[in-house]
């Protein structure tokens, strides 16, 4: 089977073309994460914690590594569309596999409307920079870009990868001299003093603070879900998914520095309250005029579009494919004739994401998405312990150490974070699961049992000899600029206190 086909083991089945390489395979990851989360809820955890951050903020990138690494060993095993719901399938069961796609699409539908609305708060601030009060609702400003995200989905995959890399890198430039702009306007006594209020945060307060700023991370294995459209994935998803975790604790971790540096302790509480945090924080500093359009541009057109597009590729391929497996009705499986993308179901999400906009409430599309993201990676990696004991004899290209006991600890942590969530959230979530599980059930018994799946036919071909090398030197560059950027964001936290 050739590179650019279908990995699909099962005959006759519409495929999907390998377009991504490792850049698009980072860039759809890191987008899908960094977002609504960062610039939003997570910026909310910084009026909560000061300087402080940092550490949830670290502790939330180590509890990401090691299931990303899973994820990496599964992907580059068994590249397939769908991602969890494959692994799980195989893994533990089709129940199972059919919750964790159930829950991933709910939680980056969740996330897209999120990031609409978050896009609507900055790109009225940028009007707000300069004394203009822009007079169109978030709602209305939220639903005509994710109309205009739905139609360019459906025009095909390369146009998404396109805009991919043109959002994250527009975003990172925007975000580099918006640092450099930055720094005269940073007081380093903010990042010493500890505001009156964190004393009483307790074990539980924090523990829920861990869980919100890890879901500033929630997505580091999204390019999974694309694995029949990701050239040589054998290699290059296993390098996106060593990479993003580290990438999103840097953008993160810069991010928040330059929040802390901005507002003295005594305006914590406002950024803890605001829908537009990094906003709030810049005109509590008295920072108006370009420096708030340029922050407010490179969220908006950088960060928010960079999720959206993401966020709006990735659910309809676990749709497409629990469809195309019958999990799901068979009209989801459905491709355009001219793009070769699953059109049905990019339209169906679209529609439901429209409607969680309209609740216009982000704290609770925050908390519905966190629950989501934490039960489907607790099937997920569950689906790597089970993947090692039903199947030892896998071709492996990328295999983690310690699997039979990092993979248990790992599922502790995050049932532990789903204590933390708010009641509403969890029922909605629950009632999610039931409706699925119903859906699940009237399938398969209209359908019947699909074909199973067999691991050995996927095909991975070796790269050329010199596309090889043309391969290893950008993940070196990747790899470099990666060590480079979360030493720098570790330094900027020690500095005030050597100083």
């Amino acid at each position: 089977m050739s590179e650019q086909g279908s990995s699909t083991a099962q005959s006759g089945q519409t495929a999907l073309r390998r377009t991504f390489g490792l850049r698009e395979a980072i860039t759809i990851t890191a987008g899908t994460v960094i977002g609504v989360g960062l610039f939003t809820t997570g910026g909310n955890i910084v009026g909560q914690m000061g300087a402080g951050v940092i550490f949830a903020t670290f502790i939330a990138m180590l509890i990401s590594v090691y299931p990303a690494l899973l994820y990496g060993e599964m992907g580059a095993a068994l590249p397939y569309a769908g991602g969890t719901y494959r692994y799980a399938s195989l893994g533990i069961g089709r129940p199972f596999g059919f919750l964790a796609g159930w829950n991933f699409i709910i939680s980056l539908v969740s996330v897209t409307a999120g990031e609409s609305l978050a896009f609507a708060y900055y790109f009225k601030t940028m009007f707000a920079a300069f004394g203009v009060e822009l007079p169109v609702s978030d709602t209305v400003l939220a639903c005509v870009v994710l109309v205009a995200f739905i139609i360019t989905n459906v025009c095909g995959v390369q146009i998404t990868g396109r805009l991919q890399n043109g959002f994250m890198f527009f975003f990172w430039g925007v975000a580099i001299i918006w640092f450099v702009t930055m720094i005269p306007n940073v007081a380093l006594p903010n990042f010493v003093e500890t505001p009156d209020f964190l004393s009483g945060m307790g074990v539980g307060g924090f523990i829920a603070a861990v869980a919100m700023i890890w879901w500033c991370f929630a997505g580091f294995e999204t390019c999974c879900a694309m694995g029949e459209e990701i050239k040589y994935p054998h290699l290059n998803i296993p390098r996106a998914l060593i990479l993003s975790p580290f990438i999103i604790f840097a953008v993160n971790a810069l991010f928040q520095w330059f929040l802390v540096g901005l507002v003295p302790p005594e305006g914590l509480a406002a950024v803890a309250e605001s829908s537009a945090p990094y906003a709030e924080a810049m005109m509590t500093a008295g920072i108006l005029g370009f420096p708030l359009l340029l922050l407010a541009a490179g969220i908006a057109f950088g960060g928010d579009f960079s999720t959206m597009n993401a966020s709006l590729a990735v659910p309809p391929r676990y749709l497409f494919t629990m469809a195309r497996d019958d999990s799901m009705p068979r009209v989801f499986a459905k491709l355009h004739p001219r793009f070769q993308t699953p059109y049905v179901a990019i339209l169906t999400l679209g529609v439901i994401t429209v409607l969680l906009v309209a609740t216009g409430s982000l704290v609770y599309i925050s908390n519905l998405s966190l629950f989501a993201d934490l039960f489907y990676y607790v099937i997920g990696i569950a689906a790597a312990f089970g993947l090692r004991r039903k199947m030892p004899g896998l071709k492996r290209p990328f295999k983690v150490p310690g699997v039979m006991v990092g993979a248990p600890v790992s599922v502790v942590i995050y049932l532990v974070m789903m204590t933390q969530l708010v009641p509403e959230a969890l029922i909605t979530g629950v009632v999610w699961c039931i409706l699925g599980l119903v859906m699940f059930g009237v399938c398969t018994k209209v359908y019947g049992k699909p074909e199973e799946l067999d691991p050995a036919l996927v095909a991975t071909s070796e790269p050329p000899a010199a596309e090889r090398a043309k391969m290893d030197r950008e993940f070196r560059i990747w790899t470099i600029a990666t060590v480079v950027a979360v030493v720098v964001a570790i330094a900027l936290y020690a500095l005030p206190m050597l100083l």
